[in-house]
């Protein structure tokens, strides 16, 4: 069939047509978009505001005017945003004027405070609050390491390197002398106890860091008057994730680490120490015949004992949390697993952790209801941290393992116990004054517990019918820990062989600890708004009771073994096969809490605000008569930036508010029933009757009462361009009167020579700026900055009930070398735990003279009396935090680095081996501190004195780079429906600091570390 030509004008009619419906389609793709953005508040043009074309790259940002233009296409999206104000989407149009409102985040963010919530805007105390987004990265494992260096005025102490080890956390100094210096924790809704989970480093350490929603730091007393006697020393209340209105949503998050125990002791290798005791002591002397023999009895022999002990640290931490709302119902609920390997032999932590939420609300939202429980299971396998000290100082000249000896007068095997070479004075005779091999104390220990925890609430918040602006809200609670474990020698090992009782059989102790905690709290709570007067009122009025119980037991027992007949103190059990002490007794403690409470929030013209709380508590430690402390707080503040004479400056300034508040707080965390006699029973063998143990009085001070805290803070708080700067100034001041003390007392008139009591004060007081920022802000590229700084001072005011000049003060930390060598005092002038030392002589070189120190009071003799305060604490004069992160499309990069300075540490580990001279023909010989040696130059045995001389202060003032992670955030990954990060960090990065020992962060006095490593890990997180 024959197809008919189209004729030469059909053909020019079907090309017009094709031209016609190509250009009006290009017509209605094309579109060039002109526009304006600006603050829908004061009409400025909003300068480097974002505007992209919805799901492209295609892109632009405002000029110095506000303006922006952009090629789109018809029925496309723009989206503009920028930091401060809400992200608006609009169609593409040829002409666009576009009015940006400010976040409603920023200025109506809601922060939880005790007992409720208030928004930011109308806080009036000191209070910081971060969020999950806003919290350090890295390989996180404990809750404190994701606000280090966050918040001015907390400081928080890494603790060492051993696996799962806390921070200690301190919220502008401490308060108190003798009693608890530590914040109250408030993990949703309970306060906690900071033992509540006895086998565990603190409170946080079995909360999994990946629940944490937000922490809440309550500084000043005016923030935490409303805990009353528990917030002398702050309060960090904690909120987990909760379920979401949304759809259900699979997060997974997995991180690896890899730990590096790259830190060292400087001690001397086995050529050098060789060398070294050659030197000292002459051939031919008692003395140099017998340190020749000890260190030639393997010619050939050189350890590195401190790279024996140490391993790569290895560990994994496994997350996945479900969240979204199934039928009627929100929840959340997440599983968690961390394992670590330590960077000490034998050091295991594992951790299990999980969590559910329940958040249903019911009678068309009048009634919510919250439910959350918890539960932790940690094992832990314990390695002895004295292991680093005796591996730095172990005599490098000898093996690991035990081998045959030649020596003719004790046989072959002489130094060999269980495999380990020890010291020994003859066959199967240990030497009891030297410490035993460092991997005996490792491996011939069987150290290890397992800590079960279960933390949770349920919290009902009904809104009155009929009277909607009145909450009725109820809490009840409860935390449970439980610690099982044993410490057991191993048979056979050096450490039994020096057991007197069973000799080479060795024995040990299983425990079994318990912490109960159960809380009801009950308060109503009415806010109204009232516009005719323009005034916001919230009132708040409650009862809280609260129930501690705890109970320890330990049972002591020998390794198994056979029927060795009657041993004094100790009963065989045939079923065991092993002895077991007398007198294994429980010790069962409990207290009681209880509390009214009330505040008052009022919010005039949102300018003025006054926050007024009061708080009664009565506490079962402390006798009738003084059983109840009433907790007053009030704080002011005024928003400058709201006022009509301000309408100019917001312009720049997006917040101005000067806040001024006064509390009082109380301290009551000391041992319980102090006030009355108790009598516990002997534990001595010699303290027997007749075959029975005998009852003993104890201590007890019968006028003990509440400690208390008053605290004045100024602020004001900043904000410009926004808030894309914003930040903070504050000055507090608190005073703590009747400082809970240990104290002496007169001969005879107690049970004891030293009590609790109320004897003293205490002054604190400090400066605190922060300061945040939006620095650079493009289309593909931000930076975000954040600094904050803290200046402290602490001084003892008062140490005895009456005014004495002549008062010594009271001792506060020991070296362990000796019988316990006092270096720490506390003495009125000075900060708590100044440095109490000899003063150092030196030559006209400016050398260290050995054993010379200066005769401060001219009496021709050396004593006590010629210490001095060195007006030197372990606590810093000034820290601080910079944390920066730089954003470029999706990748991004962020560090935190925190600083310390003014602290110092008493290197007693330099102090004990920084002679050349310690050998002294006790069977035994010990390795040299060698930059210690190298700058001493000392040569004879060092004196008690000079071993608590200034000589060996030091200052440990640091900056630390504590991480650094570098991310990659990914979307619609094989699918629309899953997002993720990966991501590489790492943490202890660097350490600058003057300080000679291993860490600056350590202990003020500072012997045997366990050094922090340097850990590297890769982390991938997953959504679905």
């Amino acid at each position: 069939m024959k197809t008919k030509k189209m004729n030469e004008p059909g053909k020019i009619m079907l090309l017009f047509l094709v031209a016609i419906m190509f250009t009006v389609q290009a017509v209605a793709q094309n579109l060039s978009v002109s526009g304006l953005v600006q603050d829908g508040t004061t009409g400025e043009g909003v300068i480097g505001a974002n505007v992209v074309v919805k799901g492209t790259t295609n892109g632009t940002i405002t000029d110095l005017d506000g303006k922006f233009k952009l090629q789109a296409k018809q029925g496309d999206i723009i989206v503009i945003s920028f930091i401060g104000y809400k992200t608006q989407e609009l169609p593409a149009a040829a002409q666009m004027k576009v009015a940006l409102k400010d976040d409603s985040k920023q200025l109506d963010d809601v922060v939880v405070i005790g007992y409720g919530s208030v928004k930011k805007e109308d806080l009036s105390g000191s209070v910081v609050a971060i969020k999950a987004e806003e919290m350090n990265k890295g390989a996180v494992t404990s809750p404190e390491e994701l606000i280090m260096g966050k918040v001015p005025g907390l400081a928080v102490a890494q603790g060492d390197g051993g696996p799962g080890s806390g921070s200690t956390l301190r919220i502008r100094s401490g308060s108190s002398l003798n009693a608890s210096n530590d914040p109250l924790i408030v993990i949703d809704g309970i306060p906690v106890a900071n033992n509540s989970a006895p086998g565990t480093p603190n409170a946080l350490s079995t909360i999994n860091p990946n629940d944490i929603e937000t922490f809440t730091v309550l500084k000043d007393a005016s923030a935490t008057a409303i805990y009353g006697s528990r917030a002398s020393n702050g309060v960090i209340i904690i909120t987990t994730k909760k379920g979401t209105q949304g759809k259900i949503k699979v997060t997974y998050n997995s991180s690896y680490t890899f730990k590096d125990p790259y830190k060292r002791f400087e001690t001397m290798n086995a050529d050098e120490f060789r060398q070294a005791v050659t030197n000292q002591y002459a051939e031919g002397t008692a003395l140099g015949d017998a340190a020749r023999n000890l260190i030639n009895l393997y010619p050939s022999q050189s350890t590195d004992w401190q790279d024996a002990i140490y391993q790569s640290g290895l560990s994994t931490d496994q997350n996945i949390s479900v969240a979204g709302k199934a039928g009627f119902m929100p929840f959340r609920v997440s599983l968690g697993y961390n394992n670590e390997r330590g960077t000490i032999k034998t050091s295991k932590y594992e951790r299990y952790t999980a969590s559910v939420n329940l958040s249903p609300k019911f009678f068309n939202d009048h009634l919510s209801v919250d439910i959350n429980v918890k539960g932790t299971i940690n094992k832990n396998r314990f390695a002895d941290s004295g292991a680093v000290g005796a591996a730095a100082f172990f005599d490098p000249t000898k093996p690991i393992y035990g081998i045959d000896t030649e020596d003719p007068t004790y046989g072959s095997n002489l130094y060999n116990y269980n495999g380990y070479w020890n010291w020994s004075t003859g066959k199967n005779t240990p030497n009891t004054l030297s410490s035993a091999n460092p991997l005996s104390l490792l491996y011939d220990v069987d150290n290890a517990g397992t800590t079960k925890r279960s933390l949770g609430n349920i919290q009902l918040d009904y809104k009155i019918h009929g009277l909607e602006d009145l909450h009725a809200n109820l809490n009840v609670g409860y935390d449970v820990a439980k610690s099982t474990g044993g410490n057991y020698t191993v048979p056979g090992s050096f450490q039994t062989a020096k057991d007197s009782d069973f000799k080479n059989i060795g024995r040990g102790n299983d425990w079994n600890n318990l912490r109960r905690n159960h809380l009801l709290d009950f308060y109503l709570n009415y806010a109204k708004n009232i516009e005719s007067i323009q005034s916001n009122i919230n009132v708040m009025a409650g009862y809280s009771w609260q129930h501690f119980y705890y109970r320890d037991l330990s049972i002591y027992k020998s390794n198994v073994t056979e029927n060795l007949g009657t041993k004094e103190g100790w009963t065989y059990n045939d079923d065991e096969g092993r002895y077991i002490q007398n007198n294994n007794t429980p010790s069962p403690w409990e207290n009681y809490l209880v509390s009214f409470f009330g505040r008052l929030n009022y919010n005039f013209k949102e300018r003025y605000l006054l926050t007024a709380t009061l708080r009664q508590d009565g506490s079962s430690r402390f006798s009738k008569s003084n059983r109840w402390g009433l907790f007053p707080s009030a704080a002011l503040a005024w928003s400058i930036i709201n006022e009509p004479f301000m309408e100019k400056a917001r312009d720049i300034m997006s917040n101005l508010k000067l806040r001024v508040g006064y509390g009082v707080t109380g301290q009551q965390e000391i041992t319980d029933y102090l006030y009355i006699t108790n009598y516990s029973l002997g534990n001595n063998t010699t303290s027997q009757y007749m075959g029975s143990y005998l009852l003993k009085p104890d201590g007890y001070s019968p006028d003990l009462k509440w400690e208390q805290t008053a605290t004045y803070n100024v602020g004001i708080d900043y904000g410009f361009l926004n808030n894309r700067i914003n930040g903070s100034i504050e000055y507090y001041q608190k005073r703590t009167k009747d400082l809970l003390n240990t104290v002496s007392v007169a001969a005879g008139s107690n049970f004891t020579n030293m009590i609790t009591a109320n004897v003293g004060s205490m002054k604190n007081e400090g400066l605190e700026f922060n300061i945040n920022a939006v620095a650079i802000q493009t289309k593909d590229f931000s930076w975000e900055l954040g600094y904050n700084v803290t200046w402290n001072t602490s001084k003892i005011t008062k140490l005895t009930a009456t005014y004495n000049p002549d008062y010594e003060g009271i001792n506060a930390g020991s070296a362990s070398y000796g019988s316990g060598t006092v270096l720490q005092k506390h003495q009125v002038g000075y900060a708590p735990s100044t440095y109490w030392l000899f003063q150092q002589v030196y030559d006209e070189n400016g050398k260290p003279v050995q054993n010379a120190v200066v005769d401060r009071n001219n009496d021709g003799q050396i004593t006590n009396d010629d210490r001095y305060m060195t007006k030197k604490s372990p606590m810093a004069d000034v820290y601080m935090g910079l944390s920066s992160q730089f954003t470029y499309k999706n990748w991004d990069l962020g560090f935190n680095l925190r600083a310390s300075i003014g602290n110092y540490v008493y290197n007693a580990s330099a102090a004990d081996n920084g002679s050349l001279n310690a050998f002294s023909n006790q069977g035994f010989i010990t390795n040299y501190y060698k930059s210690a040696v190298e700058s001493t130059g000392f040569t004879l045995t060092s004196s008690t004195e000079q071993k608590a001389s200034d000589l060996f202060l030091e200052n440990a003032s640091f900056l630390k780079m504590d991480n650094i992670t570098l991310g990659y955030t990914f979307k619609n990954l094989f699918t629309s429906k899953l997002s993720g990060r990966i991501s590489a960090s790492v943490q202890n990065v660097f350490t600058i600091t003057k300080y000679s020992g291993l860490d600056p962060e350590c202990n003020a006095i500072d012997q045997s570390l366990w050094p922090r490593p340097r850990t590297f890990s890769l982390g991938i997180n997953l959504n679905f």
